[in-house]
């Protein structure tokens, strides 16, 4: 019969557990076995492969993707399948990374034998140290047995979720000392929402890289600027460089318009050093894509020249380049 009544008090209990367990890691992270682990990460030649049965596998899996995502090459492999031919998957340059709080879930400990036969390292996340995959793991991060939280003390709770932040921490800690930047996770996060927001301004010019930059030098006349751009697919705009090649100024479709009304045929004759915008706004090509689009709305302008470390410019890119992304500002 089900209670109508909800008993949150045990509901916080269930929380603080989980909470106060995985505080008790830090204990764990302090030791010497926790930095290992990090450099043979770091030093894998190959995949660092990840196992676990049951709710530890499901943690696994979750954990082989943070790996993946962060830097660290990883795949997850199901024992049981495992050991009915995918021990095939695994080359000699792997790592595997075994969870189980018992230590001895025997779809785990059977892998032990054919895995040593070839040599590969295992590191193993625990709770007894005395367990055989304990016992026979080159390292071993050993959490203690855990009590679960679930009312009957059985269903894994405390326990996987502890798996899961030792296994954030690894993966993390890892991406820190590879010094794995925001230009390297959009790389691997090219679909996602934060992903596109991680986008840099030069990856954003790839929709351009067919064009030949819109560059007129300070001296040139406006007649002269015309023609050197004939063949440039229409911007709204031109950059204006000096004799070093370094950006000077900007002269939009908007400048030239007023100026033609103004002067007539007159226009052609003035030197683009006296129409341009001097100062103008310009964006790294290595800064992120969400900066640029700052810019746009801050400014309101919708050209914007990329330049490189020395000021050059490199590029020119509009509202348009960034939106048709789906960059968020």
């Amino acid at each position: 019969m089900v209670k109508s009544k909800i008993d949150l008090a045990f509901a916080e209990n269930v929380i603080q557990a989980e909470g106060q367990a995985v505080l008790s890691l830090l204990q764990l992270v302090r030791q010497n076995a926790f930095e290992q682990v990090v450099r043979l990460f770091l030093k894998c030649e190959g995949s660092v492969i990840v196992s676990g049965m049951g709710k530890a596998g499901i943690v696994g899996n979750k954990i082989s993707a943070t790996l993946a995502s962060t830097g660290t090459t990883s795949h997850f492999l199901h024992p049981a399948e495992a050991v009915h031919g995918d021990l095939g998957r695994i080359h000699t340059t792997d790592i595997v990374l075994a969870l189980s709080h018992s230590g001895e879930s025997e779809e785990i400990v059977r892998l032990i034998e054919p895995l040593k036969q070839r040599q590969i390292k295992l590191v193993s996340i625990v709770g007894d140290p005395q367990s055989r995959l304990a016992v026979h793991s080159d390292i071993v991060l050993c959490m203690g047995m855990l009590t679960e939280a679930c009312p009957l003390g059985v269903a894994p709770s405390v326990s996987t979720t502890c798996m899961l932040a030792l296994g954030d921490a690894l993966a993390l800690t890892t991406m820190k000392l590879r010094e794995f930047g925001v230009e390297d996770y959009a790389r691997f996060h090219p679909a996602g929402t934060l992903g596109r927001k991680l986008l840099t301004v030069g990856q954003t010019m790839w929709f351009k890289s067919d064009e030949s930059l819109p560059v007129a030098q300070l001296n040139d006349t406006i007649e002269q600027m015309l023609t050197k751009n004939e063949t440039t697919k229409r911007r709204g705009a031109v950059m204006v460089t000096d004799a070093e090649g370094k950006l000077a100024g900007i002269i939009t479709d908007a400048d030239l318009r007023r100026s033609m009304a103004r002067m007539g045929e007159e226009v052609f004759s003035v030197k683009c050093s006296e129409m341009m915008t001097p100062n103008c706004k310009r964006v790294r090509e290595d800064a992120l894509a969400a900066e640029a689009m700052a810019i746009f709305h801050k400014f309101r302008i919708d050209e914007l020249p990329v330049v490189n470390a020395e000021d050059q410019p490199v590029g020119l890119i509009d509202v348009q380049d960034i939106v048709a992304i789906k960059i968020v500002g």
